[in-house]
C-alpha cells in the first residue's frame, strides 16, 4: 500500500495531537464550566457560616418535612417505574404485537414534555377545578396539592428512565434464551427469574439509579402539582426555592448540597459498579 493509500485510510482516531488537545481542553472547559464550578460554589456557600451552621438547617421542621417528603416520593415512584420498565421492555423486545411502535414513542414522551406542562395536566384533571375535581371533593380525597398528586407527578417524568435503559439491552440479547427455557418446559415467571433477569441486571440497576436521580430533583412538575404548601408538600429541590426567595441562602445551600451530595453518591455508586464489574457487564453486551 502507498504512502497515498495508508493517508487516505488513516483510521478515525489518527489525528494530529493539535486536533486531540483541542478537543480535549474543550471538553474539559465545559465539564469545568457547567459542572464541576457549579458544584464548588453550592458546597462553598452551604458551608460559608462553618459546618455547624449548615447543619442547624436541618433541624427546621419545614427542612426535615422537605426531606422526609423526597425520600417518601422517591420511595415509591421508583419501585412503580421499575415495574413499568420491566413490563415495557419485556413487552417490546420479547413480543411482536400491533401499536409497538406507538408504546415506544408514548415511552420517551416525558423526554419532549415540558415537566411544569405535565404537573399542569394533573391540575387540569384533579384539582377542584379540574374534570375529576367535584367527584374526588364529594368523596373526600385529595390528589392534587397532596402527596398522590406530587407521585403521579414524579412518576410521569421518570418513567422512562427503566425502560429506555432496559429496550436496547434486551433487544441485543435476542430471544433464543427465553425461547429455550419455554420449550425445556419453564414457566413465564420462572424464565423471567433465572434467564431475563441475571443478563439485565445490570442495565436494571442503571436505570434504577437514574431514576431515583431525577425523582429526588424534580422540580418543575411537582412545583405545579404540589401547591408549594410548606411543611406538608415541599420537597427538597422546591423548599430551596422558598429559602432562596427569603434570602436564606445558607440554608438555601445546604438543602441544594444534599441534593447535589445525593446525586454525587449516585455516580460513585454507578462508577464503581462499572468498575468492579466491567468484564461481567462488557459479557453482557456482548452476548
Amino acid at each position: 500500500m502507498t504512502t497515498k493509500t495508508a493517508l487516505a485510510f488513516k483510521g478515525p482516531t489518527a489525528d494530529s495531537r493539535f486536533a486531540r488537545l483541542l478537543l480535549s481542553i474543550i471538553a474539559i472547559s465545559f465539564i469545568a464550566l457547567f459542572l464541576v464550578l457549579p458544584l464548588i460554589v453550592v458546597f462553598a456557600t452551604a458551608l460559608k457560616s462553618g459546618f455547624g451552621s449548615a447543619l442547624e438547617t436541618f433541624k427546621d421542621p419545614d427542612t426535615r418535612s422537605a426531606v422526609r417528603l423526597t425520600f417518601l416520593v422517591a420511595a415509591i415512584a421508583v419501585p412503580s417505574n421499575l415495574l413499568f420498565g420491566l413490563a415495557a421492555s419485556w413487552a417490546i423486545t420479547k413480543f411482536d404485537f400491533r401499536g409497538k411502535s406507538l408504546l415506544v414513542t408514548l415511552i420517551d414522551l416525558p423526554f419532549s414534555v415540558s415537566p411544569v406542562v405535565s404537573g399542569l395536566v394533573y391540575v387540569l384533571l384533579f384539582g377542584m377545578q379540574g374534570w375529576l375535581g367535584p367527584w374526588l371533593r364529594d368523596h373526600d380525597i385529595r390528589i392534587a396539592f397532596a402527596l398522590p398528586g406530587i407521585v403521579l407527578a414524579t412518576i410521569f417524568v421518570t418513567f422512562p428512565f427503566v425502560a429506555r435503559e432496559l429496550i436496547p439491552l434486551m433487544n441485543d440479547q435476542g430471544r433464543e434464551e427465553e425461547e429455550a427455557a419455554t420449550s425445556l418446559g419453564a414457566s413465564g415467571l420462572s424464565t423471567f427469574w433465572r434467564v431475563t433477569l441475571p443478563n439485565i441486571k445490570w442495565g436494571l440497576l442503571y436505570g434504577v439509579l437514574l431514576c431515583n436521580a431525577r425523582a429526588m430533583g424534580e422540580f418543575g412538575a411537582v412545583s405545579v402539582i404540589s401547591g408549594h404548601i410548606r411543611g406538608l408538600t415541599n420537597t427538597m429541590p422546591l423548599h430551596v426555592e422558598v429559602l432562596y426567595n427569603d434570602y436564606q441562602y445558607v440554608p438555601a445551600f445546604a438543602v441544594a448540597a444534599l441534593l447535589a451530595l445525593l446525586a454525587l453518591v449516585t455516580l460513585v455508586v454507578k462508577t464503581f459498579l462499572e468498575w468492579r464489574y466491567a468484564d461481567e457487564i462488557a459479557a453482557q453486551h456482548r452476548h
